[in-house]
């Protein structure tokens, strides 16, 4: 017996041995192999390629400050969990990422919460209010889902909860939820690139001002270098040209910027400046074009409730057809609109204002899958004409904005009367189906001026005409509106893009223009991270409702039970291990 008993104890001293060996060789092999098991069905928990790769250029300390630490409702602790989980895992990958989490409701003291919150906002960051259960009933708490990130002498706010209109609250936070590394990572990149690239807006043909597209510019310029261009016939405006060889009269002829910008022209353009757009995109140049091709205007229609819509001619669209894209001279009205305001009476010495969907001015609500467009928030448009695409070889086009189902096309001329929105819609009149309004092309274009140089240009030296383009990339856009800023009223200075006044709604438009030009600018890279899901995996409410008692028995008993009847069976089991007898 007493052997035994000395052989078991060996037995167990030899097994705690091993698996201690065991445990410390796995901890050394770690320390030099980094791997880890991601078992989810969307791989939720594996971080891209391109991220990985951002990380391993990391070489200082980025720091984020994260404001999402407080007693907050389930869905927002699930973004802060969320978002730890994230940061550990960019620190596991390198252990320059280090993180906080900061409670700015922390303070007792009232002003200095205020302070608090003031600083927050004027570093960029904005508020949410909630409405939080407790126990004396409902009270208001402002949280700031955002964070502060800072690299060396560098910082920068993001916005960690995605706003999106008409989106019921467990739908915004899962698409808030997606979109986090890419945020996260995009930051990283803002923060630690050395060399920002050149992009530029073209004007000289009645393009949207500076003040128009403040907001934008002032928001481009933290990542790239922003000019204002007039071409004015000019060869060497859009491109570098470079004599390599003067015997044989070689060019060299690269894009000066990344990526251009035609924002809302009104004026015919010139040949000459054409043919010049032209061969920058044959070079390789990116292009965004946001074209009206029909003129209506609000200040018209208010000084006299109605107007007349006409075609614009800029003779652009023949070139864009060329492309692979045709801009048809007509209006889409759309039941889902966005409300404007109209003065309907007056009560004392004040107007009495209400607000009405104005047709012309579609709400588009973003539904395409591509990175561009996909989770945005519902983006605002104003007087829109429907795009087709048309069949061009070594050309990828996706449309990435269109109307609701509940359209209607109107060709130009057409009357435009604020008398609409006296009259109850028809919604047989509106069954046309959704119209595109934006559209990517990737791929390889021709030229549209092949076969036919303008003769003014046709003897200037090194002009290096190229008739097929580099493969390259445009995104047209049937409103310039997209693009412009509000201005305060009564004060005057520029509102952030995509921001209503009226309505103190807040758009999705700079959101949609800021990634098309990331995209444009650094490839799919990682921008092409939003394209990932993750599934909302919902329990239902009403069953939850009606079972209550026995889903509360189950989680409360059968844990109990499994315990006490485990310890039971491997009570029986050690009495028979140790209490039989030798034969």
């Amino acid at each position: 017996m007493k052997e035994r008993k000395v052989s078991a104890t060996r037995q167990s001293f030899v097994q705690i041995s091993l698996v201690i060996a065991l445990i410390v060789l796995v901890n050394i092999v770690g320390s030099y192999v980094f791997t880890r098991f991601d078992l989810t069905n969307e791989k939720r928990y594996t971080l891209s390629k391109e991220t990985r790769e951002l990380l391993k250029n990391v070489d200082d300390i980025v720091f984020f400050r994260v404001y999402l630490e407080g007693e907050f409702p389930a869905g927002f602790k699930r973004l802060k969990r969320e978002t730890k989980e994230l940061l550990d895992e960019f620190r596991a990958y390198n252990h320059n990422i280090a993180y906080e989490f900061v409670n700015p409701s922390a303070s007792e003291n009232q002003a200095e919460r205020n302070a608090t919150y003031q600083l927050l906002m004027q570093q960029g960051l904005q508020p949410t209010n909630l409405q939080v259960k407790t126990k004396t009933g409902l009270e208001q708490q402002v949280i700031f889902p955002g964070a502060l990130v800072t690299y060396r002498n560098n910082e920068a706010a993001i916005e960690l909860l995605d706003t999106q209109l008409n989106v019921p609250p467990e739908a915004v936070l899962n698409n808030s939820i997606q979109n986090l590394e890419f945020k996260l990572a995009n930051v990283i990149r803002k923060l630690t690139r050395f060399k920002k690239q050149h992009i530029a807006f073209i004007e000289g043909h009645g393009e949207l001002d500076e003040k128009e597209v403040f907001d934008l510019s002032q928001t481009l310029e933290e990542d790239y270098i922003v000019d204002r261009i007039t071409i004015s016939g000019q060869l060497n405006a859009l491109v570098n040209r470079t004599l390599n060889d003067s015997t044989s009269n070689q060019w060299e002829i690269t894009p000066k910027y990344t990526a251009i910008i035609i924002a809302g022209p009104d004026s015919l353009f010139s040949g000459k400046d054409r043919f010049i757009i032209d061969q920058y995109l044959m070079y390789g140049g990116k292009i965004l074009w946001f074209i009206d091709p029909v003129f209506a205007s609000m200040d018209s229609i208010q000084n006299a409730e109605s107007t007349v819509a006409i075609e614009k001619h800029l003779d652009l669209q023949s070139q864009l057809f060329t492309y692979g894209i045709r801009l048809n001279n007509d209006l889409v009205l759309d039941l889902n609109a966005i409300a404007i305001p109209i003065r309907t009476g007056q009560m004392g010495n004040q107007p009495q204002i209400d607000f009405f969907p104005w047709y012309y001015f579609p709400m588009i609500m973003p539904a395409s899958a591509h990175p561009i467009a996909k989770n945005l928030n519902a983006i605002k448009t104003q007087f829109v004409s429907s795009i087709d695409t048309t069949t061009l070889p070594g050309t990828k086009k996706t449309v990435l904005l269109t109307t609701s189902p509940y359209s209607r096309v109107e060709p130009v001329p057409t009357m435009i009367s604020l008398g609409l929105l006296r009259e109850q819609p028809n919604e047989r009149d509106y069954a046309a189906p959704p119209q595109a309004i934006a559209v990517l092309l990737e791929g390889n274009f021709l030229s549209d001026f092949r076969n036919r140089i303008p003769p003014e240009i046709i003897n200037d030296k090194g002009i290096g005409f190229k008739e097929e383009s580099l493969p390259t990339a445009m995104l047209v856009v049937s409103d310039a509106d997209i693009l412009r800023n509000q201005f305060h009223i009564p004060q005057g200075y520029p509102l952030p893009l995509g921001f209503d006044q009226f309505t103190n709604e807040t758009y999705g438009n700079k959101d949609f223009v800021l990634n098309a030009i990331s995209y444009l600018t650094d490839g799919p890279g990682l921008v092409s991270i939003r394209s990932r899901e993750m599934k909302l995996r919902l329990l239902d409410k009403s069953l939850i409702n009606e079972h209550k008692t026995m889903w509360q028995l189950i989680n409360v008993v059968v844990p109990v039970v499994l315990i006490v009847l485990a310890g039971f069976v491997f009570n029986v089991i050690r009495k028979r291990k140790y209490t039989r007898r030798p034969h």
